[in-house]
């Protein structure tokens, strides 16, 4: 129940407006957010404007297309780590182009919620290159063909310095006015927005939001919202993916595991910190003043050499975590990329994922100083180009193409000899900027490696690369892993396809990697999961039970319920605790208090997580819709044969080996299709299709979803 003492006035959680804009014909008009609440905000907010108002079988390209931006109701309250922002459209990498989600931190959300609104749709398409200003209620489509070709850094400087630096500028790159699939939105320099995202708003020639949110954001209970985020800063919240021990032996910590993110320690320093060096010392738990300490994500991603060019940790809106590596190398800029570099997650070490693949074809070593500089080279020219990598399967596969001679065999002689590539064995990064570029000009032959996988590996007669163990992609529709089977066996391998691109889901990893005891893991799964036997120590996995579906559907759920709250899943939730006098148990519950102390109103942990399968199961519908069958036929309810498909790899990789072994991640096809029977069922799926019933609409509330299945014949107990 809402607090009677709040003032009607004001509406405290949500803005309770929705901003429209037209980019054919200029029309801007607002609504309210009323009508989506039951979907929370962000990812749910989002998803069903889309379902509502793009229909099944849209070419992502196509001005029928629409773009949502949705922020939820802890966006920007205060609420720590709640500054992301869900972008939801069509994929434009992936079989059937299905509705996926973007997210991405930086200050754009923040903006779009401090401005006045909920979300932002853009629909229709400009016939010449715009930006759309928010300005609170000041709202513009102004010309951008000053700035368009530009890329994103070049972009970000000369809109701030037109419209002012307190705007957070969210622009594509070349990569996406040039509707390159892989392509995607970049704010606050790095914070990147991916799935095809920068090529939608290519398609509809709008370069950039630019935002500035001035009005305030009401909280119901201030007090009780700064008292909660002292609690979690003192007692609750670890480092960057939630690790609650050191990387390293401390004189205070009970545990150590050197695979934590928990990386600072006395001795490693921000070294070129303004000022002169700091110290990341040893940050204790309950100091909350130091958090921001505990996470040294340089020297993490690139090694011990980036200790030297780190500057400090930086962050999202509301962060105190700092995952952000700030970073200055000369020798980068030298090298035709950008001296200042920074980032959080794959474009800060890019070469990683190639140095394997390209086996004898370079002689640099993973996280030498050689390595560190292609990194940043890379990520550097990626980002400024607004090129997406689709969770490293970008760099992936032109390593593989180089190594194999797949480049040399489909490529025109006169482009394969414009590349220099030599670059990889003589170690010579200064001529990587020249591959990107024109991957991004999509002009070319090559340019289909930024197609996605799914297309250049048909085109280019290479399917058996999806079959390899190298390759990482997850699913022959086109995305590859994130965080699969080596994540808890079956759980991880598990919701990798029940989306629509790589899930994005760390809910699981956090608590693998969070550096506690396999015991105390253990420990932890037996009270959320129900069992311990939900919780298997890596690589000595056992065949799939009951609560490792409850795993799965907790880790499902609890991602979407983030990314519509919003808040950071790379840290969220709170599963585990560094505080030993709490047993190093977290707090579940937290979401919900924090609702009711920004909102006012009365929220359970279980009302909330059945929010987020209601916003999975909305997403499922949709995806029914648009979903081809074999014959071509657009509408299928069929999810286990035709969606949640595995390549190979994972049931073929270490072929001496049995599954369930110690010492492998193989998986067993029999035991993964009964998880997946089991995680449908968890959701009130059909079973044996994967696919929404009419009795879990009824259950979920969704009776315009369940008219609308029924018409078109998808609900198999219709």
């Amino acid at each position: 129940m809402a607090d009677t003492k709040l003032d009607p006035t004001k509406s405290y959680g949500w803005t309770g407006r929705i901003l429209r804009v037209n980019l054919t014909d200029g029309t801007i008009t607002t609504e309210p957010t009323e009508p989506y609440k039951e979907y929370i905000g962000g990812m749910g907010l989002a998803n069903k404007i889309m379902y509502d108002e793009v229909p099944a079988g849209t070419d992502p390209l196509s001005v029928e297309n629409k773009i949502v931006f949705a922020v939820g109701p802890l966006t920007a309250s205060g609420v720590p780590l709640a500054g992301r922002t869900t972008i939801c459209s069509l994929s434009t990498y992936t079989k059937d182009h299905q509705i996926v989600d973007a997210h991405c931190g930086g200050m754009l959300g923040a903006g779009i919620k401090k401005a006045g609104y909920d979300a932002v749709i853009l629909e229709g398409a400009s016939d010449e290159p715009v930006y759309l200003k928010i300005d609170d209620d000041d709202v513009e489509i102004k010309s951008a063909d000053k700035v368009w070709g530009l890329g994103t850094r070049a972009t970000t400087e000369a809109l701030s310095r037109r419209e002012g630096t307190d705007f957070c500028v969210a622009t594509i790159g070349p990569a996406g006015e040039n509707l390159l699939p892989y392509s995607c939105l970049i704010n606050s320099r790095n914070h990147s927005a991916g799935a095809g995202l920068g090529a939608v708003m290519g398609s509809k020639k709008i370069k950039a939001l630019v935002v500035r949110g001035t009005k305030p954001i009401y909280v119901a209970n201030p007090e009780e919202l700064a008292n909660l985020s002292d609690y979690m800063l003192r007692e609750i919240v670890g480092s960057n993916n939630n690790h609650v021990v050191p990387s390293t032996q401390q004189e205070w910590a009970e545990y150590f595991d050197k695979g934590s993110r928990w990386t600072a320690r006395d001795g490693l320093y921000w070294a070129l910190a303004e000022g002169g060096p700091i110290n990341t010392g040893e940050p204790k738990p309950g100091e909350i003043n130091t958090v921001g300490y505990r996470c040294m994500k340089s020297t993490k991603d690139d090694g011990p050499a980036a200790e030297q060019y780190t500057i400090k940790m930086n962050g999202c809106h509301g962060c105190p975590i700092h995952c952000y590596s700030d970073m200055r190398v000369g020798e980068v800029a030298a090298d035709g990329g950008y001296e200042t570099t920074g980032n959080t997650c794959v474009p800060n070490f890019p070469f990683k994922y190639m140095i394997g693949i390209l086996g004898d074809n370079t002689t640099v070593k993973d996280e030498s100083e050689e390595s560190l500089i292609w990194n940043q080279v890379m990520g550097s020219t990626v980002d400024d180009l607004g090129l997406w990598c689709n969770y490293a399967q970008l760099y992936r596969d032109i390593a593989h193409c180089y190594a194999e001679g797949i480049f040399e065999r489909v490529l025109p002689e006169e482009e394969y000899n414009s590349i220099d590539w030599d670059m990889f064995i003589n170690n010579d990064p200064s001529k990587m900027p020249a591959l990107l570029t024109k991957i991004a000009q999509n002009d070319s032959e090559l340019a289909y490696v930024g197609h996605g996988t799914y297309v250049w590996t048909e085109r280019w007669d290479d399917m058996k690369w999806n079959d390899t163990t190298a390759s990482c992609m997850i699913s022959p529709r086109g995305w590859p892993v994130h965080h699969s089977q080596e994540c808890f066996g079956q759980v991880g391998m598990l919701y990798n396809t029940l989306f629509n691109r790589d899930d994005m889901i760390h809910s699981a990893v956090n608590l693998q990697g969070c550096g506690l005891p396999i015991e105390l893991k253990k420990a932890i799964g037996e009270e959320i999961f129900g069992s311990g036997d939900a919780v298997d120590p890596d690589k000595d996995y056992t065949p799939m039970n009951e609560y490792k579906a409850n795993f799965t559907w907790w880790s499902v759920v609890t991602d979407v319920l983030h990314d519509s709250l919003t808040l950071c899943n790379w840290v969220w939730p709170m599963s585990m605790s560094p505080t030993k006098e709490r047993d190093y148990r977290g707090d579940l519950d937290l979401e919900a208090k924090f609702m009711k102390a920004v909102t006012g109103e009365e929220y359970t942990t279980e009302e909330l997580y059945k929010a987020g399968a209601k916003i999975m199961t909305l997403q499922r519908a949709n995806t029914a819709r648009g979903m081809t069958d074999e014959a071509g036929n657009m509408g299928t309810n069929d999810f286990r044969n035709i969606h949640d498909l595995y390549t190979e790899w994972p049931f073929t990789k270490d072929p001496d080996v049995e599954p369930f072994t110690e010492g492998t991640d193989k998986m067993d096809k029999e035991d993964i299709q009964k998880g997946l029977t089991m995680v449908y069922e968890c959701f009130g799926w059909d079973p044996e299709l994967g696919c929404p019933t009419a009795e879990c609409l009824d259950y979920y509330d969704m009776p315009d979803v369940k008219e609308d299945l029924t018409e078109l014949g998808l609900l198999p107990d219709a």
